[in-house]
């Protein structure tokens, strides 16, 4: 018990100077004495269930967060988990931008020194981004994203390879896309093996 009176009184404490209050402050926003919220931040006793209640919601927490042993390192690791999020949506479109930029200056390049329409490079570009998405999906680790980016780059590809060789007529090689798609989808449902914890 005077554990959990000294987890509450640590998460207490925490919780009233990130707001800047003071233990006056805080007494009487909850209608209690400043010595009541010196003994719980003592540890000499806790609050009743719903003055956890009443304090979790006035700081934004839940009260497994004010019964929780280092509930403050937990909230911060989560915290700066969740900013890295936009750092890695922009640093995948960064690698992607990078597939159309090299497209594109190859695509000018046979315009004016080989005066040759190299369009088909921008059709390449969809599988080649659809790689790039692969790899960061991975170091991301989001397999749920897997099964959309394959099947993309599937049909893209095919797509690509019939639009390179439009003159032979290869409209057959779709066929192979029905059995790659299916492939994609059921190693998709593989679940991943769970790492002994022994």
């Amino acid at each position: 018990m005077n554990e959990l009176k000294n987890i509450i009184a640590s998460n207490i404490i925490h919780l009233r100077k990130v707001n800047k209050l003071t233990q006056a402050e805080l007494a009487e926003k909850l209608n209690y004495s400043d010595k009541a919220v010196s003994k719980w931040e003592r540890g000499e006793s806790i609050p009743d269930i719903e003055t956890l209640k009443t304090i979790a919601d006035m700081f934004g927490v839940t009260i497994d967060y004010l019964i929780t042993e280092n509930a403050k390192d937990i909230v911060d690791n989560f915290k700066q988990t969740n900013q890295n999020k936009p750092n890695q949506l922009t640093i995948t479109l960064l690698a992607v931008c990078m597939v159309w930029l090299a497209a594109t200056i190859v695509y000018v390049y046979a315009q004016i020194n080989l005066n040759f329409s190299f369009w088909t490079i921008f059709i390449w570009a969809v599988p080649a981004s659809c790689i790039v998405l692969l790899v960061f999906n991975h170091l991301w680790g989001k397999r749920s994203n897997s099964v959309y980016i394959n099947s993309v780059f599937i049909w893209s590809t095919l797509a690509s390879i019939y639009l390179q060789f439009l003159s032979y007529n290869l409209w057959l090689i779709f066929f192979i896309g029905i059995p790659l798609q299916i492939v994609s989808v059921l190693w998709a449902k593989l679940k991943p093996r769970k790492k002994n914890k022994y």
